[in-house]
């Protein structure tokens, strides 16, 4: 079995952008600008954004931060997005979700203009992408395309289960592992809360990709020898060994299932760094102009 280490490759992945970012600057390019919304005060989206403000820094980009009360209207909120659409010194920008409910997410999420979601979430960018043209794929998906890539993970005429059929993870990764492209070309089967037979289906995939928000829900014996597992699960689960009460606990039950593993993504450390530093390369190629 082995780890497949994502805060490793992710520090890997920042370095090679801030080079890229100095030689830009030397040669006289515009520094990279990522802008983000931050409405209200939920600790988990306080915690991302505080994450990707840092990874900004040490990508040498600038960044912004505006914040905003929950209690903003909708209005309020749209003018702002249509404020950073129109100010070209902003490459690209995101609104740090969940939102408060008096709020549409889809309205926002559909306001923001294509050419800057760097989180790959507007119809646009997701339509691109399921028909394989260039765009900005959201952050997660993208951040586990990279991590088989760069452990020379074989997913070529592979059997691959997708656990969960959410627009941010499943349908998008699902996707992205049947494209003409390497990693991909994979025979992708998507389940979730309504499929039958999981542990069966489960037990015939090479690859399982397990993005329920479920703890612990994939346990040895839904897993075959050798199989590879990318756990995208984080869930705040009480915990008497952490000072804070709480630990990250991924949907893969860790403990039993790595030792059936080639390959397997821990909580934290797995996808989780990825999914920043895909928003830090989608931010790079916003500010290089070389997708639209």
């Amino acid at each position: 079995m082995q780890l497949i280490d994502g805060k490793a490759i992710a520090a890997e992945i920042k370095k090679e952008i801030a080079q890229e970012v100095e030689e830009i600057v030397k040669n006289g390019g515009k520094t990279p600008h990522l802008a983000a919304i931050l409405v209200g005060h939920d600790g988990g989206s306080e915690t991302y954004v505080a994450h990707k403000v840092k990874a900004c820094g040490e990508c040498g980009f600038k960044s912004t931060l505006i914040r905003f009360e929950d209690d903003i209207t909708e209005e309020q909120l749209l003018k702002e997005v249509e404020r950073l659409n129109n100010d070209d010194d902003v490459d690209g920008f995101i609104v740090q979700l969940p939102l408060p409910k008096h709020i549409s997410e889809q309205r926002v999420i559909e306001a923001i203009d294509y050419k800057k979601d760097v989180d790959g979430f507007h119809p646009i960018n997701v339509g691109r992408m399921s028909i394989g043209l260039p765009c900005f794929v959201s952050a997660t998906p993208a951040g586990i395309m990279e991590l088989l890539k760069r452990y020379n993970i074989n997913t070529q005429g592979k059997s691959c289960v997708v656990l969960g059929r959410s627009n941010i993870v499943g349908k998008p990764v699902a996707t992205l592992m049947m494209q003409k492209s390497n990693p991909g070309n994979a025979t992708v089967t998507v389940c979730h809360s309504r499929s039958e037979n999981l542990k069966e289906i489960c037990k015939n995939a090479d690859i399982i990709i397990a993005a329920l928000g479920s703890p612990e829900f994939v346990t040895a014996d839904m897993v075959k020898e050798g199989a590879v597992i990318v756990d995208v699960g984080t869930t705040r689960v009480p915990s008497d060994k952490t000072k804070s009460g709480f630990k990250l606990t991924g949907d893969v039950k860790f403990d039993e299932v790595a030792d059936k593993c080639s390959y397997i993504t821990p909580v934290p450390g797995g996808v989780g760094p990825m999914t920043i530093v895909s928003l830090m390369r989608n931010t790079l190629l916003a500010g290089k102009k070389c997708i639209y």
